[in-house]
């Protein structure tokens, strides 16, 4: 209880008075809104114990929206990584009165996809979804358009001119980080080998495409392997990998644009010694952060989600409350790359 936050600590760590935060939280007199939100910020921060009383205060003055999410893969540690830090950014918004809901689509088809986004019509204000390129999917992007729901691509692109933005990596350079990393651990010239999750991930297609671009540009010396396609699972990635180890002993390099680098780090682990073949994946998950640990992967490079739904909701209650814009747009964040030195 010694250490416990007081309001002098929240002055200070707001930059303003002790009366000034006493003002916001009992509500004795009006302050700027900028001021009581600074004050709120830093509450929550330091862990000052009135800090959700602050809050309330605040939200009861701005507007409620509701914010929809379709993700797939439920199970999966990364997904459900990704769908706390979704509610952790709506709950923590100060701007509005955010009201989540997440689901889950049960495959990657678009049928999927697309049933859950239109079933929000009517329960949510604007929606993000991780969906595949696909038409039906801008068919269904369109029909929320025209009902007034904004949408949001995230982590991979879709019905790009209909969609409002898209909110993640600039996949073209992820693809070249990816390869500028392999060409400079990998000290033999030799093969490579590339994985994607499917034909209609634009995402991976742009990571690809970087991929090679890199290696075409700046190091001949390697010969990249025709793309292979694992649908984003442990199974089939893990099979492929123990071939690619067996028919070509100068593998020097595997890159996972997508999923299923469960199944790449465990064919490695079982047929090559650490740092014998350069393993760069994308995400930390146990299992990626595992292999750091152990180095059988060279490489993670991830999304900085906290950050990336924190502008995320910023940019959907925007678009919900002041409209869609004609323009539609692209939201890069900076990959955050992993090493093994750095878990």
């Amino acid at each position: 209880m010694a250490n416990r936050p007081t309001i002098t600590d929240v002055a200070t760590a707001a930059g303003v008075s002790v009366a000034t935060v006493d003002r916001v939280l009992n509500g004795r007199e009006k302050v700027r809104e900028e001021t009581a939100r600074r004050v709120y910020d830093a509450a929550r921060q330091i862990g000052y114990h009135a800090a959700p009383l602050i809050g309330q205060r605040l939200q009861s003055d701005v507007p409620e929206v509701r914010l929809g999410f379709v993700l797939h893969k439920e199970k999966q540690a990364f997904w459900q990584s990704v769908a706390a830090e979704v509610e952790r950014a709506v709950h923590q918004a100060t701007h509005i009165r955010g009201r989540c809901t997440v689901e889950f689509a049960v495959s990657q088809s678009p049928a999927d996809f697309g049933r859950l986004m239109l079933g929000m019509r009517g329960r949510v204000d604007a929606i993000a979804a991780s969906a595949v390129t696909h038409h039906e999917i801008t068919d269904v992007v369109t029909q929320l358009r025209s009902d007034g729901i904004p949408t949001f691509a995230i982590f991979n692109d879709f019905a790009q001119g209909v969609r409002q933005s898209y909110v993640g990596l600039n996949n073209l350079k992820v693809g070249r980080i990816a390869a500028s990393v392999i060409a400079m651990a990998a000290h033999r010239p030799g093969k490579l080998a590339l994985f994607v999750g499917g034909y209609r991930w634009h995402g991976h297609e742009l990571r690809e495409t970087g991929y090679r671009s890199y290696f075409r540009e700046s190091a001949p010396q390697f010969t990249v392997l025709d793309t292979l396609v694992n649908l984003e699972t442990r199974q089939l990635t893990y099979e492929a990998t123990l071939d690619l180890l067996q028919r070509h002993p100068d593998l020097r390099g595997i890159y996972c644009a997508g999923g299923g680098m469960e199944g790449a780090i465990a064919a490695v682990r079982e047929a090559r010694a650490p740092g014998e073949v350069i393993l760069v994946v994308n995400e930390i998950t146990p299992e990626s952060r595992s292999a750091l640990i152990d180095r059988y992967v060279t490489m993670v490079i991830a999304t900085p989600l906290q950050v990336m739904f924190r502008d995320l909701v910023m940019l959907m209650s925007d678009a919900a409350q002041k409209g869609m814009t004609d323009l539609t747009g692209q939201h890069f964040l900076p990959a955050t790359l992993i090493l093994p030195e750095s878990v």
